[in-house]
């Protein structure tokens, strides 16, 4: 039985004060082997966010069936607002959990990020410097690396390919791709001619690196309207990643870019001395921006995407 008539029946929603969305899947089922440190790493992870993002960040967390420790600490966060959405539910993989993040929300940026991420100061702000300098910027990586230069890259090759603004600069930060190395377990990852020049494009002085990663990433939300990918096969990797995170890029007729220098660290599953003591250098966010960067319209095709991605991606 119904009695009255629902207040929100028919009413439009308001406008959200938010334009950054931050979605970070969590999956931590116990503190052995493995994910011995796990936790700790996690909590470094959500206090440097916490510390550097602006007021305009809407976090949302997605709890992929860890154990009750997790659950108890995150379900704190939400009681004290520091994050602004938390979804419980059991391991379903990490794509999903992510699709889970994305549902229901419309801002103008949504970063993906794993949750072994040391977020650092200025990402969000240099972050945006990449999407305004560069129109047809997709996706945005703070971390750069110099083997992503042709990782879902053919179309800016294709676009630049005769133009100055393509070419190999020397490498910002090389002890930070060294860290990465490490962080990933192949510290061997990157050659001498790795750290000392990677792929990039300049504008007014001002420089991007060609390709992005996928432990944390930035993209414009048009990335994800209207995709038809709702569930992934993959409890991680597989062709997950490449199908909901780099191909609709491409297909959008954008570009996957990385910052100059380094803006985050990636830092695995053991917890180490350095890690706190970066942590405790990160100082509170003072980038205060009141409304998102207004980001010019795409255009693009069905034949430009085949031309650029499917062939020239072979030709060269």
């Amino acid at each position: 039985m119904r009695i009255g008539f629902n207040p929100n029946r028919d009413k439009l929603k308001k406008a959200d004060d938010f334009f950054h969305h931050v979605v970070i899947p969590v999956y931590i089922p116990d503190a052995e082997e493995y994910f011995k440190d796990s936790f700790k790493i996690l909590k470094l992870c959500l206090e440097s966010l916490f510390k550097t993002c602006h007021p305009k960040t809407f976090v949302s967390i997605v709890n992929n069936g860890s154990s009750k420790e997790v659950q108890n600490y995150l379900n704190e966060l939400l009681i004290q607002g520091s994050i602004h959405e938390l979804i419980h539910t059991h391991n379903i993989g990490k794509l999903n959990a992510v699709l889970k993040g994305f549902s229901g929300h419309d801002f103008t940026f949504v970063t993906v990020s794993d949750c072994d991420v040391l977020f650092l100061n200025n990402w969000q702000k240099e972050t945006y410097n990449v999407f305004e300098k560069f129109p047809k910027t997709g996706a945005v990586c703070p971390t750069p690396s110099s083997r992503s230069l042709k990782n879902h890259t053919s179309n800016i090759w294709f676009d630049l390919l005769v133009s100055k603004s393509l070419r190999f600069t020397k490498v910002k930060n090389p002890a930070a791709l060294k860290a990465f190395a490490e962080s990933v377990g192949n510290p061997n990852m990157y050659r001498n001619c790795h750290l000392e020049k990677y792929l990039t494009v300049t504008k007014d002085d001002f420089r991007a690196v060609v390709g992005a990663g996928h432990f944390i990433t930035t993209y414009r939300k048009e990335v994800f309207e209207k995709s038809n990918i709702k569930y992934s096969d993959f409890m991680l990797g597989g062709d997950s990643e490449s199908k909901l995170l780099d191909i609709p890029v491409v297909k959008k007729g954008m570009w996957r870019l990385s910052t100059e220098d380094n803006f985050a660290y990636h830092l695995g599953n053991v917890e180490e001395k350095w890690m706190n003591e970066v942590f405790n250098e990160i100082k509170p966010n003072d980038f205060l921006p009141q409304s998102p960067i207004i980001l010019k319209n795409i255009q693009f095709s069905k034949i430009e995407f085949f031309l650029k991605y499917k062939l020239f991606s072979k030709i060269i």
